[in-house]
């Protein structure tokens, strides 16, 4: 058994039927699996509770499991540890990384903070332990345009890693806050072209956009939201036909919960591709959380300084939401 590549790089019979000895290890080990709407649909179906990062973390905290396994990214992981610091947290694999996370390192917006004083600092929640523990208001793509609302309206913010999600506020609420140059290389990706050829061949279609995405693709869309408002709005609206430009993965909730209505992928613009996946997401594999739950192992720990500073900015989120 080795971890040294991240995961637990152990052989597994194939003959193993992995779903339902993943089934066997939750009830044996008391433990809770978590999945992001981003992951595999394998994945989703095995899970005890799917979601975006911070409705997930939430509902891990108000668990009584010992053991809580995070299938989605790594942050995600130390996010759910902060909230639940005595529980033992683990992920199928420590490369699964983030890109919009990694544009914006702890030490760099330490010095930037230091070249802006008298800002306050909001941090989109896809972002590090550390990152958090230097922030004063952690946000998610779904109630940032409210939580930056209820500041007064002269207030100095520096908003990050983002800078379209902070494009999309400053443009829906006047703000001029300043933006740090960071960006999700998956909706980076995302081709206007594209997306309106598809609008062509579906006229009927409505556009469902993530706020991550650049301005054109936003100015098409009949919807901009996080993945949780994007999926109620597919879930109650009359229309039956969308175009999705966020990561692929949440079709499969998409066609689980309407499987009357057709969902479309929007393709990115360097690839034949159909669809636009996130490549850290799918590294969670049902190999992978087998072997997770088997040997307990990769635990994701935070140092508990960072921890307490960390949960501080959260905190004023859920106090201000």
């Amino acid at each position: 058994m080795n971890v040294e590549k991240g995961f637990v790089d152990a052989p597994v019979d194939p003959s193993v039927d992995l779903a339902a000895e993943i089934k066997r290890l939750k009830k044996e080990k008391n433990a809770v699996v978590l999945a992001h709407y981003y992951t595999i649909g394998e994945i989703q179906d095995l899970a005890d509770f799917i979601g975006d990062s911070l409705a997930l973390a939430r509902i891990a905290e108000k668990l009584d499991n010992d053991i809580i396994v995070m299938c989605g990214v790594h942050f995600m992981g130390e996010t759910v540890k902060i909230l639940c610091p005595d529980k033992k947290v683990l992920v199928p694999d420590l490369n699964a990384g983030c890109s919009l996370a990694d544009s914006y390192p702890a030490p760099e917006l330490e010095k930037f903070i230091g070249e802006h004083p008298g800002h306050t600092v909001i941090s989109y929640v896809n972002t590090s332990a550390a990152v958090k523990a230097l922030t004063d208001i952690v946000v998610t793509s779904g109630n940032a345009m409210e939580i930056v609302n209820s500041l007064p309206a002269d207030e100095k913010i520096i908003f990050g890693p983002d800078r379209n999600l902070g494009n999309y506020i400053n443009s829906q609420t006047g703000r001029e806050m300043i933006l740090w140059d960071g960006a999700c290389h998956v909706h980076e990706q995302f081709s206007l072209e594209k997306i309106l050829e598809l609008k062509k061949q579906h006229p009927e279609a409505k556009v469902l956009v993530h706020p991550e995405c650049p301005k054109p693709i936003r100015l098409v869309a009949d919807k901009v939201g996080s993945t949780a408002v994007l999926l109620k709005w597919a879930e109650e609206c009359e229309f039956d036909s969308f175009i999705v430009a966020t990561e692929s993965g949440i079709l499969h909730e998409m066609r689980r919960r309407c499987p009357q209505k057709t969902f479309i992928p929007a393709p990115p613009a360097d690839s034949t591709c159909a669809c636009n996946d996130c490549s850290f997401m799918k590294l969670n594999t049902l190999q992978k959380l087998y072997n997770t739950l088997r040997y307990e192992l990769p635990e994701v720990t935070v140092d508990p300084a960072i921890i307490d500073r960390a949960r501080r900015p959260i905190t004023r989120m859920l106090e201000i939401k």
